[in-house]
């Protein structure tokens, strides 16, 4: 399957294009020099303590298992940073290629995962100190992580065992 056709898919899942799901990347100041890394550090502790609390849905809380809280925050913080606008945390941490399906692809992530991870992705954005009252960046952001979260559940249908986890090189250990 082309790229254009997974967009496609992916556009049809989320609501959201490709095109929409990239305006974050002319808004200016950038997200980056809006958040900086306190406030990009602040967006994913806020989410990921949403995620560790939510017991109303364990098959959810599952998909998260296999790393801490603390080393999804640090995996998610260091990915937005570079994400962003900022510096290449995640580069540095992981390696040359971001593959970010090929990071969720061994998970059992569908639709409705997708849609309980962009559900608790607003009310973070919603809690944030500065995002909050950002409408202009919200909104922007909004548009790639719910577009993004379903381009992962699309594409990672048609993911090689080669294109897994950044390949077979990276990652050692637990983080993720």
């Amino acid at each position: 399957m082309s790229k254009y056709e997974l967009q496609e898919q992916a556009y049809q899942a989320s609501g959201v294009s490709v095109e929409e799901s990239r305006e974050f990347i002319t808004l200016s100041p950038s997200i980056y020099e809006r958040l900086g890394l306190e406030g990009i550090k602040e967006l994913s502790s806020l989410f990921y303590n949403r995620i560790f609390q939510d017991h109303q849905a364990p098959w959810f809380l599952n998909i998260f298992s296999s790393s801490t809280k603390a080393e999804a925050i640090e995996n998610q913080y260091h990915f937005f940073v570079q994400t962003f606008g900022g510096p290449d945390l995640y580069r540095q941490r992981k390696g040359k290629y971001t593959r970010l399906v090929g990071r969720h692809a061994n998970y059992n992530i569908r639709s409705q995962a997708a849609d309980r991870w962009v559900h608790h992705m607003q009310a973070a954005m919603k809690a944030h100190s500065i995002l909050a009252n950002d409408k202009e960046a919200q909104d922007s952001l909004a548009k790639y992580f719910r577009y993004t979260a379903h381009y992962i559940v699309v594409a990672s249908e048609f993911m090689r065992p080669d294109q897994l986890s950044g390949g077979t090189t990276m990652d050692a250990g637990r983080v993720w």
